[in-house]
C-alpha cells in the first residue's frame, strides 16, 4: 500500500497524498476525541531512526530530517505517547511537501511506531507507550520540467532560469516563478494581479512535470486616499505628511513600503500596518488603510564605560517621541567622563536636540540643537557652547546626508595660551550603511564622511575639518561563527596653521576609539615643552571575532594610529600601535565588551589597558 504518495499512474494530476480511507480534513476532530480518551503516558521515546530507500543522498536526507516534526519532538524530549502519535501523523504531510519542494513527486513515506504503520493505527486507540519510531522514505526518481508556461507576463518579466524544460521540477521553483510574475505586474501598477489558473500535470512514467499557470493582471491602479484607524495622539495631517503616500499616482509596492518605513523611522509608533482595499474605486483608485499604535511617549536610558586609564564614563538621556502632536522628537542627554582617570580632569557635556520628520518633504528630517561641554584634557581645556539648525535627507535605505548651520563659542587654554574662538560652521555629512546589524555587524560595510567648513567671526583663522570613517565586515563559515572586521579612519584640518587652530578641531590618537593598548590621547604633536593635537590623523583597526557559544565570542584585535602636524598625512608625523584580546557577551541591546590590550610600537604607553563597554569597538 502506498501511503502519502502521488498516484503512480502515468499522466495523473498532482493531488495531496492520501491516507488509506481516512480523509485528512477529519483528522483534527478524530485526534481531539482520541486526546480525550488517551491514557497517561507510560514511557519516553527511546529511538528515532530516519532512512532513505533506493538511493543514497545525504543532502536529501538532511532536508527531510530538518523538516520532520518528530525530530523537533525528539530534541524537545516529548514523552507523551499521544503527542508523539499525533506528530507522526502530521509528519506524513510535512515529509511529502518536502519531497515536492525538491522535485520528488512519486515518493513513498512510511512512519512505523514500534513496527506498526502510524497511518493504520486507529486514532481512537492510540499507543499506550512508544519506544521506537522508524521513518523510511523512498523518494523515487526526481522529476524534471516538461512543458512550462506562465502567461500573460508583464513587460520585461524574466522568469527564473530554473523554470524551464529539462530542469529539476522543484515545487518551490514553480511557486517562485508564479509569485515573481505576479510581483512584476504589481510593480507595473496592477495591484490586483493574481494567479487565475494553474494546471500541474505529473507524468510518472517519464518522471516529468508540466506546469501551466494563467495570470489575471487586472487594471492599472492608482493610489486613492489614506484611511487612518487605530488610537494615536499624532495629528492625522502629520501622519499623512510623514507617510508621503503619492495619492493619485500609479500604484507601486515600493511606494507603499516607503510610506511604512517613514512612519516606523520616526520611532513614534509601536506598530504600522498598511492594507490595500479589496475593491477599487472610481478611475481604478485604490484606498490604503493605515493602522498605527503609538509607542510610549517618554523614554530614558543610561550607559557606562570604564578604562583603567581613561577612568569611568557615565551617560544618560531622556526622550519624548511626540512632543507637540506631530511626531516631534526631543532628546536631552548628558555625560560625565574621566572620573578617577589619568587622562586629565573630568569632562562634562549636556545637549538638547529636537527633530521634526517630513519638514521639507517626506524623506527629510529637520532639527535644531544646543550643546554645551566642558573638557579638561591632558593638553588643553575648553568650554564650548554650540547652537545649530539643519536637515537630514534619507536618499535610500542605506544612504543619508545632512547639512546644517551652526554657531559656536569656545574658551580654551593650551600650549599656545588662553584663547577664545567664535565660529560660524556649515557641516555637511554623508553616511552609507549596509551593515546587517548596527549593534553587532557580521557582514556589510559602513562609510561616514564629514566636512565642516568654519569661518572665524572675531579675527580667527578660517578653514575646514574633514573626518572619514570606513568599516567593513566579512562573515566566514556556513553559520557565520567567524567574523573579520576592519576599520580605516582619516582626519584633516586645512586652512589655519597649527597654532591658529582651535584645540577642539585637532586630532589625538590612543584609547578605545583609536588605538587600544595605548593611553587615551597619548599620541600628539610636541610643541616646545608642551603638546597639542595634530592637523592630520590616520587610524587602522582589525578584529577577528569567533563565537565559542551562542552568547560568547572571543576577539583578537590590532590597532594603529598616526598623528602629524601637517594637514594631510605625509609620513612626517608619528605612529603607534596596540593589540590584545577581548570577550563579547551578546545581549538584546548589543554585546557587552571587555578588551585587554598592550602597546606594540611607539613610546606613548606601557603596561596593560582594560576597556569595558556596551557594543562592539566598531
Amino acid at each position: 500500500m502506498e501511503l502519502w504518495a502521488l498516484s503512480a499512474y502515468s499522466g495523473s494530476r498532482i493531488a495531496l497524498a492520501r491516507l488509506t480511507t481516512i480523509p485528512l480534513r477529519h483528522f483534527s476532530a478524530l485526534l481531539l476525541c482520541a486526546a480525550l480518551a488517551a491514557p497517561a503516558p507510560a514511557s519516553a521515546l527511546d529511538q528515532l531512526d530516519f532512512s532513505l530507500q533506493g538511493v543514497e543522498n545525504k543532502t536529501l536526507l538532511k532536508r527531510l530530517r530538518g523538516a520532520s516534526m518528530l525530530r523537533t519532538a525528539e530534541r524537545e524530549k516529548v514523552s507523551d505517547p499521544q503527542d508523539l502519535f499525533s506528530t507522526a501523523l502530521a509528519d506524513y504531510r510535512r515529509l511529502v511537501e518536502t519531497l515536492y519542494a525538491l522535485g520528488y513527486y512519486s515518493g513513498i513515506v512510511h512512519i512505523r511506531i514500534d513496527g506498526r504503520e502510524a497511518a493504520l493505527i486507529p486514532v481512537l486507540s492510540p499507543p499506550r507507550e512508544i519506544s521506537k519510531i522508524e521513518v523510511s522514505i523512498d523518494p523515487g526518481e526526481p522529476f524534471r520540467f516538461g512543458t512550462v508556461d506562465i502567461a500573460p507576463l508583464a513587460p520585461g518579466t524574466q522568469l527564473p532560469p530554473e523554470f524551464r524544460s529539462g530542469e529539476r521540477a522543484r515545487a518551490e521553483v514553480v511557486i517562485d516563478a508564479a509569485q515573481g510574475a505576479v510581483s512584476d505586474w504589481r510593480d507595473a501598477g496592477h495591484a490586483k494581479a493574481e494567479v487565475a489558473s494553474q494546471d500541474l500535470l505529473a507524468d510518472h512514467a517519464d518522471y516529468r512535470l508540466d506546469a501551466r499557470i494563467g495570470l489575471a493582471p487586472g487594471p492599472q491602479v492608482r493610489f486613492g486616499d489614506l484611511i487612518l484607524s487605530g488610537k494615536t495622539k499624532v495629528r492625522p495631517e502629520r501622519i499623512r505628511r510623514i507617510a508621503g503616500l503619492p495619492e493619485g499616482e500609479v500604484f507601486s509596492p515600493d511606494a507603499l513600503d516607503k510610506a511604512a518605513s517613514r512612519l516606523r523611522r520616526t520611532g513614534t509608533f509601536r506598530s504600522v500596518a498598511l492594507t490595500e482595499a479589496e475593491k477599487l474605486g472610481p478611475d481604478n483608485r485604490m484606498d490604503i488603510g493605515l493602522a498605527v499604535v503609538d509607542e510610549k511617549p517618554r523614554r530614558f536610558g543610561a550607559g557606562i564605560e570604564m578604562s583603567n586609564f581613561e577612568g569611568l564614563s557615565v551617560s544618560g538621556f531622556w526622550l519624548h517621541r511626540n512632543l507637540l502632536g506631530g511626531a516631534e522628537r526631543l532628546r536631552i542627554e548628558g555625560a560625565v567622563s574621566g572620573i578617577e582617570g589619568d587622562s586629565g580632569g573630568v569632562d562634562y557635556s549636556l545637549g538638547a536636540r529636537i527633530e521634526q520628520p517630513a519638514m521639507f518633504g517626506a524623506d527629510t528630517v529637520g532639527y535644531a540643537y544646543l550643546d554645551m561641554s566642558s573638557l579638561d584634557e591632558r593638553d588643553f581645556t575648553a568650554d564650548t557652547v554650540t547652537v545649530g539648525i539643519g536637515a537630514t535627507r534619507i536618499f535610500s535605505d542605506h544612504l543619508q546626508g545632512s547639512v546644517e548651520f551652526a554657531l559656536s563659542y569656545s574658551e580654551t587654554d593650551d600650549v599656545f595660551g588662553p584663547r577664545d574662538f567664535t565660529f560660524a560652521t556649515l557641516p555637511v555629512s554623508l553616511q552609507w550603511d549596509k551593515r546587517d546589524d548596527i549593534l553587532n555587524a557580521t557582514k556589510g560595510h559602513y562609510v561616514d564622511a564629514r566636512l565642516t567648513p568654519f569661518a572665524g567671526l572675531n579675527g580667527e583663522a578660517s578653514g575646514a575639518q574633514l573626518k572619514f570613517d570606513s568599516r567593513v565586515y566579512r562573515s566566514l563559515g556556513a553559520e557565520g561563527r567567524l567574523v573579520l572586521a576592519g576599520r580605516f579612519q582619516l582626519g584633516s584640518v586645512v586652512g589655519p596653521s597649527l597654532s591658529e587652530t582651535a584645540p577642539t578641531y585637532l586630532f589625538y590618537s590612543g584609547g578605545g576609539g583609536t588605538v587600544r593598548g595605548q593611553p587615551y590621547q597619548s599620541l600628539a604633536v610636541d610643541v616646545g615643552t608642551g603638546r597639542t593635537g595634530g592637523r592630520s590623523f590616520a587610524g587602522l583597526s582589525a578584529e577577528v571575532r569567533t563565537k565559542v557559544t551562542e552568547k560568547i565570542s572571543i576577539v583578537g584585535f590590532a590597532d594603529a594610529g598616526y598623528i602629524g602636524s601637517e594637514s594631510f598625512p605625509d609620513g612626517s608625523g608619528e605612529w603607534h600601535s596596540g593589540a590584545g584580546i577581548g570577550v563579547r557577551y551578546d545581549t538584546s541591546v548589543g554585546p557587552i565588551r571587555l578588551d585587554v590590550a598592550t602597546p606594540v610600537s611607539g613610546d606613548t604607553g606601557a603596561g596593560v589597558q582594560v576597556y569595558i563597554g556596551i557594543g562592539q569597538a566598531f
